[in-house]
């Protein structure tokens, strides 16, 4: 889309209504960001899920474990002024009437922010498959605590971010657990193979079995069977092979899509359609940092789009949203984080030895930081992203010394 349509709302913004669909981190967060930044109007979240509005990440760890009883937001909607409409799926929009169409009615707007996040990819033929989960939602998380008090065999589809996690939990319950993954190593399609190949090595000390190469052929009740002949005996299976941005909705609305299936928003967070943001998992966006359009499913992306949106919405001239993207992960006794795109860079760094529980690899492109993934050293982490923001040229042979910190690696 070579330009995106101003947004166009008549009367004053304090008078204009905005409705948020999706009640997870980004839709929650715009609301709130509103109120933060002064927005008086009314604002109205809509949810698809019953609940009240939750965090995502303990899912797969403390919550999944029996550790934690829930995670919603520590918000107070009522004395912010935000109504709250739960267990409401949206069906349509539609622009010209300014309405968006839920199961309940259609909800009229003059400010609409999409915020409807992203879905399990499922596997094809295990739906309605006995024993078959995703771990997406609060309710899918309900239903795998069982599976794990009860020390059930599990096979985990997938050896990405969401796998790993999972079978980390699961390990740690004292199942016994074994990862399918189609790939020859974890981690494809996120990493190099020269910075995930050693990741691979975190199964085995685990406990869990990782089968590469591996792709199922059928799932039966009790068992997985891989196209090979294999059968592997399963007392739960859990699908991991990634997540689509939640769009479906939209489809006719005049809301422009990618191939990817995300909202293709402007540096603004703003859709083709007038009035109409997108924030989250569900929108990509450009990004001048890195010369590329993005599509960042993670918590961060989550938390730090929606005071754009808020900003823009009041008018108080929200800067460029090009953000550093992060996430984090914790698998197998480590905690890994990345920040930034490695795809632009076109020198890479080792600092430290993978084999080691903690190391980090830095990206550079024409002497610049361009991304960093951190395993074990929040340091390197902390200043790489700051570096990364800066743009500072930095010594590639001091990047690499893993004893020198890296904001000493900047060249004078």
């Amino acid at each position: 889309m070579s330009e995106q349509r101003e947004q166009t709302a008549e009367g004053h913004p304090e008078e204009r209504r905005v409705v948020v669909v999706g009640a997870g981190m980004a839709g929650v967060q715009t609301a709130v960001a509103l109120r933060e930044q002064g927005f008086a109007g009314p604002v109205l979240l809509i949810g698809a899920e019953p609940h009240q509005p939750y965090d995502r990440p303990p899912l797969s760890k403390a919550f999944l474990l029996g550790k934690a009883e829930g995670s919603a937001f520590e918000v107070d909607f009522e004395s912010l002024g935000i109504e709250l409409r739960l267990g409401v799926e949206v069906s349509g929009l539609r622009p010209d009437d300014h309405e968006v169409d839920t199961e309940a009615g259609p909800v009229p707007y003059d400010v609409l922010v999409v915020a409807t996040g992203a879905v399990p990819v499922t596997l094809p033929g295990s739906e309605g498959v006995p024993g078959v989960h995703l771990l997406r939602t609060l309710d899918d998380a309900e239903r795998l605590r069982p599976v794990l008090a009860e020390r059930h065999e599990v096979v985990v589809v997938g050896a990405g971010w969401i796998g790993a996690e999972f079978a980390t939990a699961a390990r740690e319950a004292g199942c016994a657990v074994t990862v399918v993954e189609a790939a020859g190593r974890p981690l494809v399609g996120a990493l190099p193979d020269e910075v995930a190949a050693p990741m691979a090595e975190w199964y085995a000390e685990s406990g869990a079995r990782l089968l590469t190469h591996a792709r199922v052929d059928r799932i039966e009740p009790g068992r997985v069977i891989l196209d090979d002949g294999r059968v592997l005996p399963a007392g739960a299976v859990v699908v991991g092979i990634g997540a689509r941005p939640a769009t479906g909705w939209l489809t006719g609305s005049g809301v422009a899509l990618g191939a990817d299936g995300s909202i293709v928003a402007d540096d603004r967070l703003r859709t083709s359609v007038p009035d109409v943001y997108a924030v989250g998992d569900c929108a990509s966006f450009p990004s001048a940092r890195y010369g590329a359009r993005l599509l960042v499913h993670h918590w961060d992306n989550a938390l730090q789009g929606p005071r754009t949106v808020a900003a823009d919405i009041i008018g108080d001239g929200a800067p460029a949203y090009d953000p550093v993207p992060y996430f984090w992960s914790e698998q197998f006794g480590r905690f890994v984080q990345y920040a930034g795109h490695h795809a632009s860079a076109d020198a890479l760094v080792r600092r430290g030895d993978p084999a080691d529980h903690a190391w980090s690899v830095a990206w550079l492109r024409e002497g610049a930081l361009v991304a960093l993934l951190a395993v074990g050293r929040p340091r390197d982490l902390a200043q790489g992203r700051r570096l990364i923001e800066s743009g500072a040229p930095l010594d590639p042979a001091r990047v690499a010394d893993p004893s020198v910190p890296l904001k000493s690696a900047v060249l004078a």
